[in-house]
């Protein structure tokens, strides 16, 4: 068999960027500064070499690690998870998703609310959170859905599941993408359900789902398809990826469920690329400033990681983990930061060795892509030569 598994945890950074500053991330780092806030204890990934790629409290560097380890830069202009996962799979975009910190403008909101035959609240750069306290009841009054943005190229729809049940959120949120294209392309439309009966007692349920801009031709996912193999995601890939050359869906509404995801693609997942995305981190922890949260769920994960590998792995795969942006709860504001991220493959064909700082997030999938035998991508380095045996 020949799978080459790529495991994105969502938004665990490890160092800003050099351009961070124009990005308003400055300082960040999100895994050390969680360590530095707690009592880390990640032994699985320390033995892979995490604490190899960046001083970590309570991870140290070990001698001999068992995957090689570095980290990577992101070249495309933004901090996002669509161009985050986007550049991962070779696909780098030179200009930035479009951002709207003042709202959203009329030549957007008045078809989008002639189209949906009401009104909005809203329409404002937020907290989702947040929001639904403030906005919930005046929006179970009024029955008008809540529209609001945050630092990343999104539209967001929060609605109350007896208001707007999800199809019926979802039908708008298509509307919202149809009107959401050209210069107004933003990266996702988001429909954020939400249950609860009055304000302080508002809350996310995990019917959440996106709708992605389609991404540019040629990347991964499509290099692998075409090549005869079989593209499996896991979580909100399939989404981020708006369904485009994805033969398998597996669900990761939450890191338990990618998990016990990722445990039966390595039992069943044919040849081909796994991709899977655990979005706990970023969503339940970094948006909402909680390093101790953040630093239990990294915790959980390494003990499932533990449980899977390396037994799980079958002779012939490679499982690469990373990230696509941060989003360090210690500083202030709850937006994504612009951040390296780090980068640990282990199989047992593969090298353990440091493979120093990647220019780009896509010399992973350009590697991947070399290793499954499939067409060049548009961006990327490949480091497969350095990593087999």
């Amino acid at each position: 068999m020949k799978r080459f598994f790529i495991v994105v945890m969502d938004s665990v950074g490890c160092g800003a960027l050099p351009d961070a500053e124009q990005y308003n991330s400055q300082g960040a780092n999100t895994l050390a500064h969680i360590a530095s806030a707690s009592q880390l204890q990640l032994p699985f990934l320390q033995t892979l070499g995490l604490g190899n790629i960046l001083p970590l409290a309570g991870v140290p560097a070990v001698e001999a690690p068992c995957a090689a380890f570095g980290k990577m830069a992101s070249r495309t202009a933004g901090k996002d998870t669509t161009s985050g996962h986007w550049e991962i799979a070779g696909l780098v975009l030179p200009q930035p998703l479009p951002t709207y910190p003042q709202g959203f403008p009329p030549e957007v909101l008045e078809p989008f609310t002639a189209a949906i035959g009401c009104g909005v609240l809203g329409n404002c750069v937020a907290s989702g959170t947040e929001i639904i306290q403030r906005l919930g009841e005046e929006h179970l009054a009024t029955r008008k859905p809540i529209v609001y943005t945050s630092a990343d190229s999104v539209f967001q729809v929060a609605a109350h599941e007896t208001i707007y049940p999800p199809e019926r959120l979802y039908e708008i949120c298509r509307i919202a993408r149809r009107i959401l294209q050209g210069p107004h392309g933003v990266g996702r439309v988001i429909a954020r359900p939400f249950l609860g009966h009055a304000a302080g007692d508002f809350y996310r349920t995990e019917n959440r789902r996106d709708f992605s801009l389609p991404p540019p031709p040629h990347g991964l996912l499509q290099a692998v398809r075409e090549h005869g193999l079989t593209v499996t995601s896991i979580g909100k890939i399939r989404d981020i990826f708006a369904g485009q050359d994805v033969d398998i869906s597996l669900p990761g509404h939450t890191n338990a469920e990618s998990m016990q995801s990722l445990c039966e693609a390595l039992a069943t997942a044919p040849d081909g690329l796994v991709f899977a995305n655990f979005v706990d981190f970023d969503m339940l922890f970094g948006h909402r400033n909680d390093p101790t949260g953040y630093a239990s769920a990294l915790m959980q994960f390494d003990s499932g990681m533990r449980q899977l590998l390396p037994h799980g792995l079958q002779e012939g795969d490679i499982l690469a983990v990373t990230a696509d942006h941060g989003n360090d709860p210690t500083t202030p504001g709850t937006d994504h930061d612009r951040e390296y991220v780090p980068l640990l493959v282990c199989g047992a064909g593969v090298r353990p060795k440091p493979l120093g700082i990647r220019a780009s997030f896509a010399d992973l999938g350009q590697t991947a892509a070399e290793y499954l035998g499939a067409t060049k991508l548009p961006a990327g380095e490949s480091f497969l030569a350095e990593l087999l045996r």
